[in-house]
């Protein structure tokens, strides 16, 4: 088979749609199919096999994030060359509607993964909010019920799509974890890379330091716990637009140097940090998965996080972890409890490895190609009649 993947952001920019994206293509090649990305491009970008780059423009918001120019006289040409069978798109905007205007005139079947609570970012929006959220919400709706097939990651995202509208079939199909990968890591490369006290228990985050990820909420949790429990240190893994507003947090609450912000890393390094952890915190309440909470899994951390949305399918509290109302009395009593109790320790850790197996990337993949080979079959049928 052959499959087009269209993304508003790819590689080298890092997020949970790259993640998503680089897993599922990985997993296909894999089984033996064919993949090809359509992607921004990025300064000093180095060509790589199967990707097609767009020009793009600086997003003046968020740096790192470009803005793909969605134009291309010779795509249409280049699908049929490349015998494509399956356009997926990974956004409503800019790249991903360019691949669903070139699915509708090549006659291809479209599928769409909705990673992405939209109306949860338009604090990013300086005026009318309200209606902005609005309108994300009906751009949403809109475009995928022009798709013939719409991914999510966990049933309550399939749920909120029912709300607003969506009536093209859903199936829900989680980004799978690459399990491998974390075989050959390195547990000790975090604590000796930031020199972190050997007496010390790490808590993680990885993701974007931007506001939807509620940090300001886990820095200041974690100067209680710390307060409680000296021989803590807090791993911040990621970059964004708000991270040094979140370094001055840190300084204002005079937690400066047991907070470490490594900025991004590569694939291998953030293996590495959940490897050198010893449990991951989330406060985030806009995730349609949390991926980062089955990487967490995958290396046996336990989690303490913010119930809400994707991640209250990716914790089971009081199993793997512990899920707690938006209250940081709660939540760090929770870490506390996590921490001190060395048999509950054991049980969490023990059974995040367990609960991962649900989510690996093989079986994720799998079930996504036989949803590919689902709607190839009901295009044949349509051609019969």
């Amino acid at each position: 088979m052959n499959i087009a993947f269209f993304s508003d952001s790819y590689l080298p920019y890092t997020s949970g749609v790259v993640r998503s994206i680089e897993t599922f293509s990985a997993e296909f090649r894999a089984l033996g199919h064919k993949v090809y990305i359509f992607a921004p491009d990025y300064p000093n970008c180095p060509k790589m096999d199967g990707v097609f780059r767009f020009k793009s423009l600086p997003n003046l918001i968020y740096k790192d994030f470009n803005l793909a120019i969605p134009i291309s006289p010779s795509l249409e040409n280049t699908l049929h060359q490349l015998q494509i069978d399956i356009i997926h798109v990974h956004s409503p905007f800019l790249l991903g509607r360019l691949g669903a205007k070139a699915a509708k005139k090549c006659k291809i079947p479209l599928a769409y993964t909705y990673h992405t609570l939209y109306d949860q970012y338009v604090h990013y929006v300086p005026f009318a909010q309200n209606f902005s959220r609005w309108l994300v919400r009906k751009v949403s709706k809109d475009f995928c019920n022009i798709c013939d097939l719409v991914i999510t990651p966990t049933t309550i995202v399939e749920e909120l799509l029912r709300e607003y509208g969506v009536t093209t079939d859903i199936q829900t199909i989680p980004t799978g974890i690459d399990l491998k990968g974390y075989e050959k890591g390195d547990p000790g490369w975090l604590r000796s890379t930031y020199s972190i006290p050997t007496e010390d228990r790490i808590l993680l985050f990885v993701g974007r330091l931007g506001t939807e990820k509620n940090l300001d909420f886990l820095i200041e949790a974690f100067k209680i716990i710390n307060e409680q429990l000296p021989t803590t240190s807090l791993v911040l893994v990621g970059s964004g637009p708000q991270e040094n507003h979140y370094k001055e947090l840190c300084q204002s609450l005079g937690i400066e140097e047991k907070v470490v912000f490594t900025g991004t890393l590569d694939k291998k390094r953030v293996i590495n940090a959940y490897l050198g952890a010893d449990l991951f915190v989330f406060a985030s309440v806009t995730e349609t998965q949390g991926l980062v909470l089955g990487e967490a899994q995958a290396a046996g951390l336990p989690i303490v996080a913010v119930e809400a949305f994707g991640t209250k399918e990716m914790v089971t509290s009081g199993f793997d972890g512990y899920l707690t109302p938006l209250s940081q009395e709660v939540f760090t009593k929770k870490v506390l409890e996590v921490l001190q109790d060395k048999q509950l320790y054991r049980e969490f850790s023990a059974n995040a490895k367990r609960s991962v197996q649900k989510i690996s990337s093989s079986n994720s993949a799998k079930r996504l190609i036989s949803c590919y080979e689902q709607l190839l079959s009901e295009k044949e049928q349509v051609k019969v009649v």
